[in-house]
């Protein structure tokens, strides 16, 4: 059976883009310039097994097409592309099911690998290429952005600010293990202005290690140098989160 994709972008010539780059991998691929009119071919969703939708478009933007197909299709496997995004965008756009995150400029590789790992998850694609058995990640797995994988590793640190992660692309992509390190003044500056009598505990940082990293594989769609992240600065939304976290 044809593999099938569908591609929704208002800009014609970014879906001429994703059309060659994809039918060059072997995909048959169907566009649609607004979200009513790929939702119209997209049906059941039974036709296709991956969607590349844009978040900004006129009329009804990605984030409510995204929200159409899910509800027709809770199974749908959805990458969403911007220009405009944000990782607190990319989180959303995760909660309302989408698969990947990617953004614009696309390379045709991170499409690539983007359509492949979201497709990958679908049972019916059993015709897709796969990802080498070496980069495939288990199915507990955060999927994050631009066709990345992270999996938290056990912590070899007594220190609550440092964590460890796998990451790995599902294309041909950088992969390996990567070192997130939270300021210990910027963790200091979050507990004493959230007004807690003690630290939250590791958990709630390792949170926000994830973050950190998911923010820099969105931004620079590489690995950190030297596998090591050193975050200086979070943001004050940190500090209400702080301030109302009961786990450990």
């Amino acid at each position: 059976m044809s593999r099938r994709v569908l591609v929704i972008d208002d800009e014609p010539n970014i879906r001429r883009m994703m059309r060659l780059t994809l039918e060059a991998d072997g995909y048959d691929v169907e566009d649609a310039g607004d979200g009513k009119t790929g939702l119209d071919l997209f049906g059941d969703g039974t036709r296709f097994d991956a969607v590349v939708l844009d978040q900004k478009m006129p009329g009804m933007d990605g984030l409510e097409t995204l929200r159409q197909i899910r509800r027709r299709s809770p199974d749908a496997a959805v990458v969403m592309a911007t220009a405009y995004g944000s990782i607190e965008l990319a989180v959303d756009a995760m909660k309302a099911g989408a698969t990947d995150f990617l953004k614009k400029p696309l390379t045709p590789d991170t499409l690539r690998g983007a359509v492949l790992a979201a497709a990958s998850r679908r049972p019916s694609m059993t015709s897709a290429p796969q990802p080498d058995s070496s980069l495939r990640m288990p199915k507990t797995d955060v999927w994050t952005v631009n066709g990345f994988f992270i999996r938290g590793l056990p912590s070899t640190s007594e220190s609550p600010g440092e964590h460890q992660f796998m990451v790995r692309h599902a294309g041909n992509g950088p992969h390996g293990e990567v070192t997130v390190v939270l300021s210990q003044t910027e963790m200091s500056r979050i507990v004493r202005t959230s007004g807690r009598t003690a630290p939250p505990g590791k958990a709630f940082w390792q949170q926000h290690a994830e973050r950190a990293l998911m923010n820099y594989l969105f931004e620079e769609a590489e690995l950190p140098p030297e596998g090591r992240l050193t975050v200086n600065k979070l943001s004050d939304e940190v500090v209400l989160q702080a301030r109302a976290w009961k786990g450990v």
